[in-house]
């Protein structure tokens, strides 16, 4: 990948990023190395509470905001790791 930029595949038909890779440096620091599922949910706040209360564990700040929506890095009780996200406004 060269220098630091990242790299972010688009879908031809909505312009939307639909996969990408970064490096863990920065804001991303944090991430674990691996491809990461991302699951939409209507209200990401009221999801991290249920998400420990399940005995899941959450392994980031809340990321993102604004129209972009936000999202977190969560990890599930038998050890599988995705993002939960609350698209923006469209």
């Amino acid at each position: 990948m060269g220098e630091y930029a990242d790299f972010a595949m688009a879908s031809p038909a909505s312009g939307d990023w639909i996969a990408g890779v970064c490096h863990a440096r920065g804001d991303n620091a944090d991430l674990p190395p691996q491809w990461l599922v991302y699951i939409a949910v209507d209200n990401l706040d009221e999801s991290l509470r249920c998400c420990t209360e399940r005995g899941g564990t959450v392994l980031t700040g809340v990321k993102g905001g604004g129209d972009g929506g936000r999202y977190c890095v969560i990890r599930d009780p038998a050890g599988a790791v995705l993002a939960l996200m609350q698209p923006g406004a469209a």
